[in-house]
């Protein structure tokens, strides 16, 4: 069947942290990542039968759930797993919280690649460890002659792309005090899946260093324009017992309220430490709805994500061509995959959080400040994309009018 992800759902008033944020008619949240769309028929389907069944209890993972992880991992992505490696939790930043303590030690230090996903940085805090930045490389980007800073004004500039500084990531590695990497893939906000090379140069290094990978792959079903989601564990039997995996279809469908996720983890002694973590965390539990949704999605969503996936990057087109013919200022990193287009704002020469707060008050539209994500992402703002087409006009066009106001 044909989706229409063009359908205007009027989500204030639903209880929307996206949405209903800020109490004014005129927003249009652009931020936080979940989508404006419906999901797919077969998880609503589902989840109306349990409804109607009217109890709600506390809930066993059936067989099935575990069955869907392993069949959708295997035809999908190459990624063979077991029942037994699986541990069911509420979502992903609750396990990668419940990981870090049962890996570490307060003082310990976590590797992360920034600028990265913000709650990288709190569940490192939380757990009383210290950050140890890899700092990616954009390259591409708009520079003066010196290498550092936006470029001199009429200096159009072309779509910018993250690499890996691995000379950089094998120093940090050597720290005797970094126990664990995160390692997300695909990067939000850096738009990048990590091809099967770097990948491996992430692994070795790991390996070389006794760092333990922890990667965080989410978004892994949201990858465009012929790129290709690797995901760590399937590179080799020796990355697969050097890492945990944690995913969850909570961004790909649209369920992140659902509150499901899982943690994959191949070997006994790491997983009986997993479960540990996770019932001192007391995340252990779940609800049936997730079950029930996540089930429906990987046996039956397929069709739905496949068109979800042609929408988005649609948006994502329109968004580069826009942005190229009447802000090539503003230039934008290459979206390889997530819904989350970074977009370099250094031509403003102001700080991002304080645009995020200009934005939203001069023209209504909110977008998430560069510095969530740490020092590095100062002066770019990250946009979502998932949103009927409409919307991603209607943000460009307040965008645009912003800028030309500020000349």
């Amino acid at each position: 069947m044909k989706y229409n992800f063009d359908e205007m759902i009027d989500r204030r008033g639903s209880g929307s942290y996206k949405w209903d944020g800020i109490d004014r008619k005129d927003i249009l949240p652009m931020w936080v990542a979940d989508m404006d769309f419906r999901a797919a028929d077969p998880i609503m389907d589902a989840l109306r039968k349990r409804v109607e069944h009217g109890v709600f209890g506390y809930t066993r993972v059936p067989d099935a759930y575990y069955q869907a992880v392993i069949d959708w991992f295997r035809r999908r992505h190459g990624l063979e797993m077991k029942k037994e490696w699986i541990t069911y939790v509420p979502g992903v930043v609750p396990a990668i919280s419940a990981i870090i303590k049962a890996f570490t030690c307060p003082g310990d230090k976590v590797l992360i690649q920034t600028p990265v996903y913000n709650c990288f940085f709190s569940s490192i805090r939380n757990n009383g460890c210290g950050s140890a930045e890899n700092t990616l490389i954009l390259e591409n980007a708009a520079e003066d002659n010196t290498g550092h800073g936006p470029a001199e004004a009429g200096t159009p500039a072309h779509t910018g792309r993250y690499v890996i500084d691995f000379d950089d990531l094998e120093k940090k590695a050597a720290d005797p005090a970094v126990k664990l990497m995160l390692l997300c893939n695909p990067h939000n906000p850096a738009g990048r899946v990590w091809t099967r090379e770097e990948l491996t140069r992430i692994g070795e290094i790991c390996l070389r260093n006794n760092v333990m990978v922890v990667a965080d792959e989410i978004h892994c079903e949201l990858v465009f324009g012929g790129h290709k989601y690797i995901p760590f564990a399937s590179i080799s039997e020796e990355f697969q017992h050097n890492c945990i995996t944690c995913i969850s279809p909570s961004k790909a469908f649209n369920i992140a309220g659902l509150q499901i996720a899982n943690i994959v983890a191949s070997d006994p002694e790491k997983k009986a430490k997993i479960d540990r973590a996770v019932n001192i965390n007391e995340v252990c539990d779940v609800n049936p709805f997730g079950v029930n949704a996540l089930i429906a999605a990987y046996n039956e969503g397929e069709e739905w994500l496949e068109q979800l996936l042609e929408y988005i990057s649609g948006n994502w087109q329109y968004m580069k061509e826009f942005c190229a013919k009447k802000m090539p200022d503003f230039p934008l990193v290459e979206l390889e995959g997530t819904y989350l287009a970074w977009m370099d704002c250094r031509k403003l020469a102001m700080p991002s959080m304080q645009l995020e707060e200009d934005l939203i008050e001069k023209t209504g539209l909110w977008l998430n400040a560069g510095s969530m994500y740490g020092e590095d992402g100062d002066g770019f703002m990250r946009w979502n994309l998932a949103c009927p087409r409409a919307r991603v006009i209607d943000g460009l066009g307040r965008f645009l009018k912003y800028i030309r106001n500020s000349k």
